[in-house]
């Protein structure tokens, strides 16, 4: 994986700008799974969650990359060439949220028939 066509796009000096998604945390939000902007560490939320910030992120920003934001996945997605790379360059902790934050989450804040409301 290189960093992109123009290369921008990683920058593994960034940290992750928490341990959940930013818009969701804001206004009592909850997600399924995490996605984080390789280039300013935004963490958002999944398109399978109801409020699919992480491409809104890219769709504000341009902001081509995001690294997953799960305990145990590495891979990466390009938005702008919808790839998948399965491994990339290591970015700055923590690489994950915290592995007690279940998923959907966080803890609290996932209605009872979240299931039904994930977006396919």
């Amino acid at each position: 994986m290189t960093s992109d066509r123009d290369g921008k796009g990683i920058d593994p000096s960034v940290p992750p700008s928490g341990s959940g998604c930013v818009e969701c945390d804001a206004v009592g939000g909850w997600w399924f799974h995490l996605r984080r902007c390789a280039q300013c560490g935004h963490v958002g939320c999944c398109d399978s969650s109801p409020a699919q910030h992480a491409t809104g992120h890219f769709r504000e920003t341009g902001h081509p990359f995001v690294q997953s934001f799960e305990p145990g996945e590495s891979w990466y997605w390009d938005y702008a060439s919808n790839e998948l790379y399965e491994s990339g360059p290591e970015l700055a902790a923590p690489v994950s949220h915290p592995a007690e934050q279940p998923a959907p989450g966080p803890a609290g804040r996932v209605p009872a028939d979240w299931a039904k409301t994930l977006r396919g």
